[in-house]
Formats: C-alpha cells, sequence, structure tokens
C-alpha cells in the first residue's frame, strides 16, 4: 500500500543489470520450463510465464503554498525515479488445479514521499512499502487456484503473468486460496489498469475510495471465489487486514479484523459495454474522526486519530466501473468509475481519498500510423467526507494527508501519457499530471509532475 512513513533516500542510480540478473538467476535456479513450450499434457514443472522491469522517474517543479504541515507534498519541488522488478511462475498441480509464485523487487523513492495527495503520482510506490521496508525481493502472490468445470465450452487463454496458457471453461466456479492482490480480480477495467503501460495516477487505475484490504505493497493472505459465465461473473472475497494503518503485519484475528469484497460483473455482449458494481465492508482497528476530534485535549489541541482507535470498527463503500470499447477491436475506448466510503472511520489501507469519480479514455495510434501505440487523457476528482475534511481542519493528521490546516476543495488531477511500443518487449513514454488543490487544500498548488516511464515485459 502507500509509503505513507517511508523513510526516503534510496539511491537514485538504476542497477538495472543487477537486477536483470537477479531475475535471470531466480529462473535457472529453479527447474522450470516455457510456458507454453512442447505439447501434450500439462506438466507440473514450475514454468515461467514472465518476467518485467519498469522505470518511472517523476519530476515536481516548485508551486505556491503558504505552509506547510507534516504529511504536506513538498512546494519546493523533488526528483524521483522507482524502479520495479518481477519475474512470474505458474504449474498445474493436477486437472483444474494450478498454483502460482511471483517474486518482486521495489526500489526508489516517491514524489514527495507520497505524501500530501490522495491521488499519488505514481502507482509502482504502492509496491514499495512503507515501516521501512528494506528494497529486497519479496513473495508478492503465491496461491492455488482451482478450477470447477460448468460447461463444456473452452476458451483459449494465452501466457499471461499468473496466467498458464492453454483451454479453459468458459462457464466456471474457481478458487484462489494463500497470498494475493485483490485488485487482480476485483475492478479491473481495460484502459485504466496498469500504472506501468496505462496510468500512473492511483487515481486512474483504481477506484481510490476502494480501501481494499492489503498489507503496505498491496497484498493480503485470504480467498476469492468466482462464478463466471459468458455474460457476466461474480466474485466474493475475504482477506486479512494489517494491525495498524497502512500497515505491513497482520491481524490473524479473523473474527475482529478482515475486509470483505464482491462484486458483479455484466457483459451484455460479447466485446461491448462491461458493468462492475462493488461492494466492500472492512473490520479492523481504526479509529473514528469525529470521535477523535472530540478527544482532543485540551481543548484546540490538534486531534489523533490513533489515540481513538478501537478493535471492531467497520467501514463499507460502494464502486461503480464502467468499460466502453469503441474502435480498433476495443482496443480504442473510454472509461468510467464512481466511488463512495462512509467516511466516519479513518482510510486504514490503501489512500485517503472517501469521494471518488474519474473517467478517460484510451486511443490506439492507428490513425498516425503507429498501431501499437497507445495515447490515453483522463481526469479523477476526490472529494472527503465532512468528518474527514474537520478532523484536517483541525491539524490532525492521517497516513498521507496533514497540512496543519484546510482550506477545503476537492482535489482534481488531469493526467495524459503516450506510449510508444518498440519491439514486442520493451515500452515507454513522457507522461504528465495537472494537480489542481493537492491534498484537498485550496491554499495549495496548483502542481505539475513530468513522469518519462520505461517498461520492459517478456
Amino acid at each position: 500500500m502507500p509509503p505513507g512513513r517511508l523513510r526516503q533516500g534510496s539511491p537514485r542510480t538504476y542497477c538495472v543489470p543487477r537486477a536483470l540478473a537477479l531475475a535471470w538467476g531466480l529462473s535457472v535456479a529453479l527447474p522450470v520450463r516455457t510456458a507454453g513450450q512442447g505439447g501434450g499434457a500439462p506438466s507440473p514443472a514450475p514454468a515461467l510465464l514472465g518476467a518485467q522491469f519498469t522505470l518511472i522517474a517523476q519530476y515536481l517543479p516548485p508551486f505556491p503554498a503558504p505552509y506547510n504541515g507534516t504529511y504536506s507534498l513538498t512546494n519546493r519541488g523533488d526528483f524521483q525515479g522507482t524502479h520495479t522488478y518481477g519475474v512470474y511462475f505458474g504449474s498445474h498441480l493436477a486437472p483444474h488445479v494450478e498454483a502460482y509464485l511471483d517474486i518482486e523487487m521495489a526500489r526508489g523513492g516517491a514524489i514527495g514521499n507520497a505524501f500530501g495527495l490522495g491521488g499519488i503520482t505514481n502507482g509502482d510506490v504502492i509496491r514499495q512499502g512503507s515501516v521501512e521496508l528494506k528494497p529486497v525481493p519479496y513473495v508478492a502472490r503465491g496461491y492455488v487456484r482451482v478450477v470447477l468445470p460448468l460447461a463444456q465450452t473452452l476458451d483459449t487463454q494465452p501466457r499471461g503473468m499468473d496466467q498458464l496458457p492453454g483451454a479453459e471453461p468458459a462457464e466456471r466456479v474457481e478458487v484462489k486460496l494463500g497470498k494475493l492482490a485483490l485488485t487482480d480480480d476485483f475492478d479491473q477495467n481495460r484502459y485504466a489498469n496498469t500504472t506501468r503501460e496505462q496510468f500512473c495516477n492511483w487515481g486512474l487505475f483504481n477506484n481510490t475510495a476502494w480501501d481494499y484490504a492489503a498489507d503496505t505493497r498491496g497484498y493480503s493472505y485470504g480467498v476469492v471465489l468466482a462464478w463466471v459465465h459468458s455474460a457476466w461473473a461474480l466474485r466474493l472475497s475475504s482477506m486479512l487486514m494489517p494491525t495498524f494503518a497502512n500497515g505491513n503485519v497482520f491481524d490473524w484475528n479473523v473474527r475482529r479484523a478482515h475486509g470483505d469484497n464482491a462484486e458483479l460483473v455484466l457483459r451484455p455482449k460479447p466485446g461491448g459495454t462491461v458493468l462492475r458494481l462493488l461492494a466492500y465492508q472492512n473490520h479492523a482497528r481504526m479509529g473514528i474522526y469525529a470521535e477523535a476530534l472530540a478527544l482532543a485535549t485540551p481543548p484546540g489541541q490538534p486531534p489523533n486519530i490513533v489515540a481513538d482507535d478501537r478493535q471492531g470498527r467497520r467501514k463499507y463503500g460502494f464502486g461503480l466501473n464502467v468499460e466502453q470499447p469503441l474502435a480498433d477491436s476495443g482496443e480504442t475506448g473510454a472509461f468510467l468509475r464512481l466511488g463512495w466510503n462512509d467516511g466516519h472511520s479513518e482510510d486504514f489501507v490503501f489512500t485517503e481519498v472517501d469521494r471518488h469519480v474519474s473517467a478517460g479514455v484510451q486511443l490506439t495510434g492507428t490513425s498516425w500510423g503507429r498501431a501499437s501505440d497507445r495515447l490515453g487523457v483522463a481526469a479523477v476528482r476526490h472529494g472527503l467526507s465532512a468528518d474527514h475534511r474537520a478532523y484536517l481542519a483541525a491539524g490532525g493528521v492521517g497516513f498521507l494527508l496533514g497540512d496543519g490546516r484546510l482550506t477545503y476543495a476537492a482535489e482534481t488531477i488531469l493526467e495524459g501519457y503516450y506510449r510508444v511500443q518498440l519491439g514486442p518487449y520493451v515500452q515507454g513514454g513522457p507522461d504528465v499530471q495537472f494537480v489542481a488543490n493537492p491534498g484537498y487544500n485550496h491554499d495549495r498548488g496548483p502542481a505539475t509532475v513530468v513522469s518519462l516511464r520505461l517498461h520492459l515485459r517478456y
């Protein structure tokens, strides 16, 4: 999850050869085969499904701000970069039973130490962590997937990260159990779903009002159940919650701490509109904004949300996600997301956003002779509940926000990117983000962030 308390200062040199050597070492140390090689019955031997490297360098020029607080976005200007690495394995343990293991590493830093925004400008810092997590390889995902066929119709699945190639029942029940990322199964969108290839801002690859259960890097332990039909799908999940906001330690007492999610996906026509309806409820040791304000002593002192945290607190919310193909076999299309959470209990896991509206388009480069290139333009508007606003205005801090005071205004972000495809494995290009009212504060900004991205994927 967000790197709220990360002590920055990681070197800005990008050790690509060292990381690629690490990925190569992992691939040859295991008895792997290349997915899709050979033929015949699936083998239980691990298959190397893919590997990736992503570099995102960002520059924030100085911007106007009459004051700064503990967790303000720095207005003095900043330059930071992240570089992430991953290798992805899969195996057929038995008919209809698969296992997956992902090893990742994230290094570098975020603009302003990832403070002072609801929509942080670099999605890859989610995987970097806070609470002084070390920039070393870690297990991102490790889970078993069981598929129960409901019909004889089969779909052909290509090789992908966490996707073994081959035929799969078009109608099925599936179960995932282990260490997972909820965003792999929920709130998907063809045009706004990955910071490594599409929009960089948090508010444009996920619904930021969805405070999904995860640790600091964005993963959790639990189960996902899915009933998949050709025209619809229903997914349910229950996952562990961290012991404190934006934490990396899980509360394994599932009676008092867990995050539950449900999503209905509707696809009335093949290749047409996709509608996703999401609901969630978290149980964890959370604070209540209004109660933290009332507990502030002496009166007039900044409130402290941690002083009010209690076991058994709940937070719930809803989301709407629309995907609309327009042309180029669906590669040109538009999207819309709406999100809302109760805003009474503290934002605990993803980011500090209680209201979310985003929309945008992705275009192919077909009309200018670059069919594999992509151009994206989108906007997101973030809002806070009345209780959350009052808490910040009184000088309170969350795990990402805290200017010391607040002249409230919705945080609005515009983003545009161009992605150049350089052969089958390399992508890159510029990205620009304009942020009005950073941290929901009309007194600060506007701010602009310019990025350059390089992505290698096998």
